[in-house]
């Protein structure tokens, strides 16, 4: 399991360092967060909007009504945190 983590961390790593300028995130993009969000056990069915606020560092917004902050930490963890509505 915590080799599964880190491989997936890496890849988001990769996938933030990789990410397009914002408003312009494409659709696998989404698709990428939401994974991330599943992973730490936290609903959200779609993304339907993300902003990027620096590097690797994200607001997700879902479907549902979720609001999330996710983030690598400086340990390199990647990090989801529920946001108010």
């Amino acid at each position: 399991m915590r080799a599964t983590l880190i491989a997936v961390s890496a890849s988001l790593c990769a996938a933030f360092a990789a990410a397009p300028a914002p408003g312009a995130e494409e659709p696998t993009f989404g698709n990428d967060l939401k994974a991330t969000i599943a992973l730490q056990g936290l609903p959200c069915d779609k993304v339907v909007d993300a902003k990027r606020i620096g590097d690797s560092d994200y607001n997700a917004i879902c479907q549902d009504g979720n609001r999330y902050h996710v983030f690598v930490n400086a340990e390199g963890r990647v990090i989801v945190q529920k946001l108010a509505r």
